[in-house]
């Protein structure tokens, strides 16, 4: 019976001993990052392999952005027609998955993983990785015009989420995995660690520590070399070479920069303001939305075949001079309307690439234009294709060391670097001076949540009034003696209570401190309407920081919550119910859940309901 002891002590004591390190050490997380970065690397060849079969599979070509009115060979009785179809079938079946198994992996997903971050200790489900997967290679294959980059980092991050969930490491340790699978997927998709790295610092993280530059760094270069493996080590477009022919182009490149910011502020504002319009006009079930919105897609790709899917050979084209100028134009507004509109219907898909695209197209058609009017002095048009990409995902994202870290690893000359970091100072500084939000923390912020605030600031401003506030008091008539008072304050745990008149009306609030220093004036003729401090009253729909600020202003320790006629008393609101309400909801998304709040009042009723 003792060696049997033994023989089962202790595997399980190495084994906990193993898991302490990987949890508490240095080693460890680099250990895990490892893992990350593989596992990152082999998504990012499985998920580029699923698109590319889903793209065969509703087109009968690897890549029908490059291949024009091409018709379907495995369909060729409907022509080039069968593009319209292609959205509304796809629509069919990424639709249902999404709204069945993982909401959050509709939309461009870079959002989700900054909420996870920055809002849920990182914490990303499992489910996400395989789900994401498979609706955007569907939703791309089927022609969403939308990027890989923006699921590839979801899909990394889930994976990086859920081996730290496994293991059961800190929230910090596992916000540094979210990072270190945005950073792999990036690496092995662009074949670019050094912008896989800032990407996931700069967007993801917000942070550059050294701990943490160290973990995401690894996880980089594991995935890039995993990813070169399979791609090769060339980058994934060929690009022409880049030359600055006299150094008072850095001004033209300045003007392409405020352009590029335009242009990236112009995508945000299509892109949110379809997905609004859709909302307002879409009155059907979630699933069914990508089908019939499916149709207008279809319709616009078989006007412009160059927006299917991702795009990148359209983008090669334009910046190697393939495309008119006319046509340049012509797809940057049109990227704009397609990508806005996959993912306006639903779609799942990331704005990455159609940055990227819409900045090369912009780039080049004025590289034309600066050639036309400055032939033989300006470089080639190609060049300030290269600059408008990096221009318009930094007015975009305003994230210009990884527009700039891109670029650079795309086209591997170094010369590229000045006129690039003009351009793309001038399109975030243009971005920032017109916009606080970005084209990821805009979709946040419409939600109710600014990832630059902390935690309980976010809930705070969250949180309303009505979430917190509790049954109105008995109140205290105006005309109850001192005495009376002194009773109703002792017999209740209460800090304060509403005064009225005989005929019900508001007359104001009276606090236990008042009652005790009145207590020591000589006279017991005072009343609760002579001590009646008449607070403002807050309203129901008010947020909570609002509410916490109207405390401090007025010194008192209740408000009454009343409607905006400010003739009825709903509730009443102290400073420990805020408390209350603030910690249920920590709990609630703790596990995991948004249920409303018990302590909330229902109006009508007086008692603790659901608002």
């Amino acid at each position: 019976m003792i060696s049997t002891a033994r023989r089962i002590h202790i595997p399980s004591d190495l084994h906990r001993r193993a898991l302490d390190w990987v949890r508490g050490t240095q080693g460890g997380i680099i250990a895990i990052a490892l893992v990350v970065g593989a596992g990152g690397g082999l998504g990012a060849i499985l998920f580029r392999d699923l698109i590319r079969w889903f793209t065969l599979l509703f087109t009968g070509h690897s890549d029908y952005s490059a291949a024009g009115h091409a018709i379907n060979p495995n369909l060729p009785w409907l022509g080039i027609y069968f593009v319209v179809l292609a959205p509304v079938v796809g629509g069919l079946i990424y639709g249902p998955l999404i709204q069945l198994f993982a909401p959050e992996a509709r939309g461009h997903g870079v959002p989700e993983v900054m909420l996870a971050v920055a809002d849920r200790g990182g914490k990303i489900r499992p489910q996400v990785a395989v789900v994401k997967s498979l609706a955007s290679a569907i939703c791309i294959g089927a022609g969403g015009s939308v990027g890989r980059e923006g699921p590839i980092v979801q899909i990394g991050s889930a994976l990086g989420s859920s081996l730290g969930q496994v293991l059961h490491v800190s929230e910090s340790r596992l916000r540094l995995l979210v990072a270190c699978g945005t950073a792999a997927g990036i690496s092995a998709t662009f074949n670019a660690p050094i912008a896989g790295v800032f990407f996931a610092l700069e967007l993801i993280l917000q942070d550059f520590a050294v701990d943490s530059f160290g973990a995401v760094v690894l996880a980089s270069v594991t995935a890039d070399v995993i990813g070169r493996a399979a791609f090769g080590n060339q980058a994934f477009l060929t690009l022409p070479a880049f030359h600055i022919v006299s150094t008072w182009e850095f001004g033209l490149y300045a003007i392409l920069g405020v352009l590029g910011g335009v242009a990236g502020l112009a995508f945000i504002r299509i892109l949110y303001g379809t997905e609004d319009l859709l909302d307002r006009i879409w009155r059907g079930p979630e699933w069914l939305r990508p089908v019939t919105g499916g149709v207008l897609l279809g319709l616009l790709l078989l006007a412009l075949p160059e927006l299917y899917g991702v795009g990148y050979p359209v983008l090669q084209n334009a910046v190697a001079g393939q495309i008119v100028l006319g046509l340049l134009l012509v797809l940057l507004v049109g990227k704009m309307l397609a990508t806005s509109l996959t993912i306006g219907i639903g779609g799942s898909g990331g704005v990455f690439a159609p940055s990227l695209f819409m900045g090369a197209m912009l780039g080049t058609a004025f590289g034309l234009v600066a050639n036309m009017l400055f032939h033989g002095a300006v470089g080639p048009a190609g060049a300030y294709g290269l600059a408008g990409m990096g221009a318009v995902f930094a007015g975009a994202a305003r994230a210009p060391i990884t527009a700039v870290m891109i670029i650079f690893e795309l086209t591997g000359d170094y010369t590229i670097i000045l006129p690039l970091m003009v351009a793309i100072v001038a399109a975030a500084g243009l971005s920032s001076l017109l916009s606080k939000d970005t084209i990821y923390t805009l979709k946040l912020r419409r939600r109710g949540i600014d990832i630059l605030r902390s935690r309980s600031a976010n809930l705070m401003h969250e949180l309303r009034v009505r979430d917190a506030m509790q049954p109105v008091p008995e109140p205290l008539l105006a005309t109850t003696p001192l005495e009376d008072m002194v009773g109703r304050f002792a017999r209740r745990d209460v800090t304060a209570l509403p005064v009225v008149d005989v005929d019900g009306g508001y007359r104001g609030v009276v606090t236990a401190e008042e009652v005790e220093a009145a207590l020591g004036n000589d006279t017991f003729d005072i009343t609760a309407g002579d001590l009646a401090n008449l607070a403002s009253a807050v309203a129901p729909d008010a947020p909570l920081d609002t509410a916490l600020s109207q405390f401090v202003q007025q010194g008192t320790s209740a408000l009454p919550v009343m409607d905006p006629g400010g003739s009825t008393i709903l509730g009443w609101l102290t400073h420990r119910d805020i408390l209350v309400a603030y910690q249920m909801r920590v709990e609630s998304d703790r596990a995991g859940t948004r249920s409303p709040q018990s302590s909330a009042v229902n109006p009508e009723s007086g008692k603790g309901a659901p608002p």
